[in-house]
């Protein structure tokens, strides 16, 4: 059976010391997940790094080698711990600049007088970036390559996806199909389970466990497997085998 051609693949890096403390709780991410999965682009790894650049660099660069996208959120304020630019300078190995665009949207951003070194900063882009709007507080993020660099303020982060959207391939739907199964647990379903996933493995399986074992009777405990994959087809006959199989060991399926 042919096979659909691969998605592109994408990665997170998470920028901040205050996430890393605790002192910010992370959405951004999430936001990401939910943004990336209806262009059908694959997001396979995330990190957080705090704000030292020779960490951001490392990271950077081993994710933009092992993905077609990456995603950066965080460091590119006007505060002297916004070093996100000169980092992705640093892993590019290129020199980072006022560029022109930048500087004229922060100018008219500002009145006169308020325009200073600080924010001035926030128009620094390492060579050869393209600028990602910001529609809500102006400032704009950069893409360069296969990185796009972003704000880490959620709402801001978000805003600008909406220019990033049309610049990325998308891949093939991914098809879903679910099992409710009662009155068992993980553990009773995880050998058939791996049967079915090691008998097609351009499918994902997953189980996912719901109810309680405790204090409550059988049928309030059970599992739900999820079946994914880019071959509607095959989705389908995994369905069916795998129901097959549960019904012949005795697991009931829910009717959903």
């Amino acid at each position: 059976m042919s096979q659909p051609q691969p998605s592109p693949t994408a990665a997170v890096l998470i920028i901040g010391d205050e996430i890393l403390s605790g002192r910010t709780r992370d959405t951004n991410l999430n936001t990401l997940a939910r943004f990336l999965a209806p262009l059908r682009v694959d997001l396979m790894e995330a990190r957080v790094v705090g704000d030292r650049q020779d960490q951001i660099v490392a990271a950077l660069n081993a994710l933009r080698a092992a993905h077609d996208y990456v995603f950066t959120t965080g460091g590119i304020g006007p505060t002297h711990d916004d070093i996100t630019a000169d980092a992705v300078g640093a892993a590019f190995g290129v020199p980072v600049n006022e560029h022109p665009e930048a500087l004229a949207i922060l100018e008219r951003r500002y009145a006169p007088g308020e325009f200073n070194a600080a924010r001035r900063r926030m128009a620094r882009v390492p060579e050869g970036g393209v600028l990602i709007a910001n529609p809500v507080s102006d400032a704009p993020g950069f893409q360069v390559d296969n990185v796009f660099v972003m704000a880490g303020v959620p709402k801001i982060m978000e805003a600008m996806l909406d220019d990033v959207a049309p610049r990325l391939k998308t891949g093939a739907p991914v098809h879903s199909r679910a099992l409710r199964v009662t009155g068992v647990g993980e553990g009773a379903v995880a050998d058939i389970l791996r049967a079915a996933a090691e008998a097609r493995p351009h499918l994902s399986f997953g189980s996912y466990p719901f109810g309680f074992s405790s204090g409550h009777t059988a049928d309030e405990v059970g599992t739900q497997l999820v079946i994914r994959g880019r071959d509607q087809a095959e989705v389908d006959a995994a369905e069916h085998d795998l129901s097959a199989e549960l019904r012949s060991s005795g697991i009931i399926i829910a009717a959903t």
